[in-house]
C-alpha cells in the first residue's frame, strides 16, 4: 500500500509495487527537469584600451549571444598598472550597454571587483 497524495482529504492510497512507484516518480521528475530552461552565461573580455575594430568584433558576438538567449558577462580586465584607466573601462562598458539596448537590458551596472570591472546584460524576451 503506497500513499500517493498525503495532502488530500482523505489521503489517497494505492496498492502497487513500491519500487515501481519510486521508478515512475523519478521518471516524472526527470521529465520536468529536462523541460526547465537552462540559462547560459557567455563572457566577453575587453582591455581598458580596446581598439575600435576589436570592440566592433566583440560587440557583434555579444549581439549573437543575446539573440540566442544567453546572458552576457562583459568585463574589462586590468593588467599591471592599467588599473589607472578605470574610467576608460567604465566608459567602454557603458558604451557597450547603450549599443546593445535593443537586444538586452543591463542587469548589473559596471562594478569593479579586484582587477576586473564586470557588467551583466540579460537578453530581452522575444514577443510572439
Amino acid at each position: 500500500m503506497v500513499e500517493i497524495s498525503p495532502k488530500a482529504v482523505p489521503p489517497v492510497c494505492k496498492i502497487i509495487d513500491y519500487k515501481k512507484f519510486l521508478y515512475e516518480q523519478k521518471k516524472r521528475e526527470k521529465a520536468l527537469k529536462s523541460k526547465a530552461t537552462k540559462v547560459t552565461v557567455k563572457e566577453i573580455r575587453f582591455g581598458p584600451q580596446t581598439d575600435e575594430h576589436d570592440y566592433e568584433f566583440k560587440k557583434k558576438h555579444a549581439i549573437k549571444f543575446l539573440k540566442d538567449g544567453a546572458k552576457l558577462k562583459a568585463f574589462v580586465f586590468f593588467k599591471g598598472r592599467s588599473i589607472i584607466f578605470k574610467e576608460q573601462g567604465q566608459i567602454l562598458l557603458l558604451k557597450l550597454a547603450q549599443e546593445l539596448e535593443d537586444y538586452g537590458k543591463v542587469e548589473q551596472l559596471p562594478k569593479l571587483e579586484g582587477k576586473r570591472m564586470i557588467m551583466f546584460i540579460a537578453p530581452k524576451k522575444v514577443g510572439k
